[in-house]
């Protein structure tokens, strides 16, 4: 996000904080993010000194702030795989990327970075990378992120039950960088 607008829209704050339009309104709403509504309108503006002073009172992260770029995270057990990644996807797509080794690492990069999307491997440890999507689709502040599972394993009747387990999209190994970069850009796409 550009930071040449002195004023933004709740929208706009959202993509920023990654979190769901419905959450700014409630900081809103409660006093705790200051701004104003417009005239004879429901609609809020929230002043960018505001925001830039909330987010560092309650510690989120400000690499929204400074680009634009779609935040991945990467979680694999597998250091290739990661490795590969992490590099491809900052270097030819200008991603902004995070890498996790474990659910647990996981879990925290989520509350850290605030990804718009996860790269999960399922086989990240027992049946943890269904806990970290059913996790993340109940947390409020990580509601536009979006998760594709990655495996190798899976038939692709089991791949189309992903779906109903929180997950937006499937990559099976081993995949093509370009099949990555365009699940990637499919699943945001469904944010915007």
């Amino acid at each position: 996000m550009s930071t040449e607008k002195d004023v933004l829209t709740t929208g706009e704050v959202a993509k920023i904080c990654n979190v769901a339009p419905r959450t700014v309104s409630k900081w809103f709403d409660s006093g705790q993010l200051k701004g104003y509504r417009i005239p004879g309108s429901k609609d809020r503006r929230i002043p960018l000194n505001n925001l830039l002073q909330f987010m560092r009172d309650h510690n989120i992260p400000m690499d929204g702030i400074h680009s634009g770029r779609t935040r991945v995270l990467v979680a694999d057990d597998e250091q290739d795989i990661r490795d590969i990644l992490s590099k491809v996807l900052t270097e030819q797509a200008g991603y902004e990327v995070a890498i996790a080794s474990s659910a647990f690492a996981a879990g925290l990069e989520c509350e850290r970075f605030r990804p718009h999307v996860v790269l999960l491997d399922l086989h990240l440890g027992a049946d943890e990378a269904g806990r970290i999507a059913h996790t993340v689709r109940e947390s409020e502040d990580l509601a536009i992120t979006r998760i594709i599972a990655m495996s190798g394993k899976l038939t692709d009747g089991q791949a189309m039950q992903l779906r109903g387990q929180g997950f937006d999209g499937f990559l099976k190994k081993p995949f093509q960088v370009r099949q990555v970069i365009q699940e990637i850009e499919r699943v945001h796409t469904l944010v915007h």
